[in-house]
């Protein structure tokens, strides 16, 4: 590769670490709450429109995912940025809980804070995020377990057994 195409590379990778701090900066944290003094972001007040508001969200957080996957982010780093929007996704359409959900779980913020940990130590921020997806699909995969039992109990029930 030139010398260009190295200088190209870097800068695009700059780019894309600015435009990812600049997202979870407008998205979860640019207005200050008086008072309390919680930091809030347009993720808060768009996600109170019903469904175009979460869906606008979503969108928002992919591009960031976008932006780390452009910038080289292993792929356990990558499944755990996933699973932060998935949740805040799947909350977010509860109802007032979402919208309340989104003052603490700030995907953007995390994501965010997680590719800056992977460019500082790659290898330790991969290993974490693996444990942390494992864990989740572990939890997921109890939770279908339960749920599926709990049917059969139910069935059962009523079929008189």
């Amino acid at each position: 590769m030139t010398a260009i195409g190295l200088a190209s590379a870097a800068d695009s990778g700059r780019n894309g670490l600015a435009r990812v701090r600049a997202i979870a900066r407008w998205w979860d944290e640019v207005f200050r709450v008086p008072v309390l003094g919680w930091r809030v972001g347009l993720d808060a007040v768009v996600g109170l429109v019903p469904g175009l508001g979460d869906l606008i969200g979503l969108v928002v957080s992919g591009l960031l995912i976008v932006d780390a996957v452009r910038l080289g982010t292993g792929r356990a780093v990558v499944a755990r940025m996933v699973l932060n929007v998935g949740i805040d996704a799947l909350i977010g359409t509860i109802p007032l809980v979402g919208d309340l959900f989104d003052l603490g779980w700030k995907a953007n913020r995390r994501n965010r804070d997680l590719l800056e940990r992977w460019l500082a130590a790659p290898a330790a921020a991969e290993r974490s995020s693996g444990a942390v997806v494992a864990a989740a699909i572990v939890a997921v995969g109890g939770a279908v377990v339960a749920v599926s039992w709990l049917v059969v109990v139910a069935v059962g029930a009523i079929a008189g057994r």
